[in-house]
């Protein structure tokens, strides 16, 4: 008798140690600790300073067109709309010593600048070199897409794409598909380049307050990792009923090893 107690008591154990609970499930919950505001509020992140290997799309365009053909890659017509691939062979790389080479204009360095930055000494470029005020020139620059690599319990890893400025991890998790039953949400790596190395940081999806991490904006090229559950190692399932079946199975295992050796 107090064996068959012990054997459902350890049943019993292994039944609600092995499920996940939706505490490790649920995103951005408000646990204990100062909070953010209900209202939506913006996080401070710094602009975006370029790096090695990152792909620019510059445009430039004036009243007249044929004026500014000779300094773009292709024409206008052939500008929007493109694929990434095309983006990608039609943009302008970021080579390893800082610089991106612009038909005319030549090499120009772009290491360490942003964006708008790199805009205004193109404008200023063309307005002292080549052209007058009353061209009018219009200078677009901007990332030729913003570029992630997602790897570990999601639904789709690999190198990722968004064309949009700002992307935050909630969106990328989203564009690959989410993180799995067996992902853990409370410690999800971020590998981020800097011009001093590489840098990794943990962050919790499960608190809101992750909202507040400089690490919640992604950078172009991040690297994140989900790391699995420990329920995900020991086979046991994910869900009470997977658990119970799996018990089941065992029991009835070691039944029929039992009365197999006892005949």
């Amino acid at each position: 008798m107090k064996r068959n107690r012990l054997y459902l008591l350890l049943c019993i154990n292994v039944l609600f140690t092995s499920c996940i609970s939706t505490q490790d499930l649920i995103y951005l919950q408000k646990k204990n600790g100062p909070e953010i505001e209900n209202s939506i509020s913006l996080v401070a992140s710094k602009p975006y300073r370029l790096q090695t290997n990152d792909v620019l799309s510059i445009s430039i365009k004036a009243i007249d067109p044929k004026l500014v053909a000779i300094f773009s890659t292709t024409n206008g017509a052939e500008s929007s709309g493109k694929s990434e691939s095309g983006l990608y062979f039609d943009g302008f790389t970021v080579d390893d010593h800082g610089n991106i080479r612009m038909p005319v204009l030549g090499e120009i360095n772009v290491i360490g600048y942003t964006l708008d930055e790199i805009r205004i000494r193109i404008e200023k470029q063309l307005l002292s070199e080549y052209f007058k005020k009353e061209a009018n020139i219009f200078v677009t620059v901007k990332l030729a897409g913003f570029r992630y690599t997602i790897n570990g319990e999601v639904g789709s890893t690999g190198t990722k794409t968004l064309f949009q400025e700002h992307v935050n991890i909630m969106e990328a998790i989203a564009n690959s598909g989410d993180i799995t039953i067996t992902g853990n949400r409370k410690s999800v790596s971020i590998i981020r380049q800097s011009p001093t190395g590489s840098e990794i940081h943990d962050i919790d999806l499960t608190d809101i307050n992750v909202m507040k991490s400089p690490y919640f904006y992604l950078q172009p090229n991040d690297y994140i990792y989900v790391k699995p559950l420990k329920q995900k190692t020991w086979g046991t399932g994910k869900t009470g009923i997977e658990s119970l079946g799996t018990i089941i199975t065992l029991l009835s295992l070691a039944t029929t090893t039992f009365l197999l050796l006892k005949n």
